[in-house]
């Protein structure tokens, strides 16, 4: 056993891509599921001589994508890993308004993605790796709205309660296991990402924190995508990871 893997989705953009970059070393094998390959992402890992496959899906459709990786897992020959480690970092942010506003669209779609899916393919990495004698290891990535009620952000906020919960549901059941896996779900900080102009460029008369993003940014408050990475891989890496179900970078 001498490789590790890493299942990483929402890797195209922001953190994602910035963790994606940083496993892109010898010894690591990435598998990246996003709406889109990053060319770029295929460039660096053939510098750097590392296995990375891509699969372009849309985790709103979850089963589909849960049900591949279940197969694929189940192709590799699980003596060569160390380790594999599933990182659900893909979510959605629907429509800033309150929840009596919202398109049934919009919430079904931030829903599927940001819990739905981690569920699924967290269920299909289970037990596909059951029997593999690696360390195995699942990383949720959550956020402090999860933990925090915020007005015109009902459906991120449950999806990521909900992260959070089904968390220590694993918790528990993979504690009782010969080898079972060691789980986290773990808030990054305050991010300069896409949803980070989405939530300070929002209308402040229906979502009434709008001023407090906008401080973020001025303030020099933000981590830079490849710097939350760090921290959170620092984590991940850590010989107590899974020891808190439940935690935060900045703790």
């Amino acid at each position: 056993m001498t490789r590790h893997l890493f299942i990483l989705t929402g890797a195209s953009r922001g953190m994602g891509l910035a963790m994606a970059q940083q496993l892109l070393v010898p010894g690591n094998s990435l598998l990246c599921i996003s709406r889109q390959v990053n060319n770029a992402l295929a460039v660096q890992a053939v510098n750097a001589g590392v296995l990375l496959l891509q699969w372009a899906q849309d985790l709103a459709s979850g089963a589909h994508v849960s049900t591949m990786l279940a197969h694929w897992l189940h192709e590799q020959k699980s003596h060569e890993f160390a380790s594999a480690t599933l990182i659900n970092n893909a979510g959605a942010i629907p429509r800033i308004v309150p929840l009596r506003d919202a398109e049934p669209d919009d919430l079904s779609h931030a829903l599927r993605v940001g819990l739905e899916a981690p569920m699924l393919l967290t269920s299909a990495f289970l037990r596909a790796t059951q029997d593999w004698q690696g360390q195995r290891k699942v990383l949720n990535i959550s956020s402090g709205l999860g933990r925090r009620a915020m007005a015109s952000q009902a459906a991120y906020c449950a999806a990521k309660a909900g992260m959070d919960h089904f968390t220590r549901c694993i918790a528990l059941e993979e504690a009782s296991q010969a080898n079972g896996a060691k789980v986290c779900s773990l808030a990054p900080g305050v991010i300069d990402t896409d949803m980070q102009i989405q939530l300070r460029t929002a209308d402040a008369k229906v979502f009434p924190d709008q001023g407090s993003f906008v401080n973020l940014k001025s303030s020099g408050s933000l981590a830079s995508p490849a710097d939350a990475a760090q921290r959170v891989l620092t984590v991940l890496m850590r010989s107590d990871f899974g020891s808190e179900p439940i935690s935060d970078v900045r703790k």
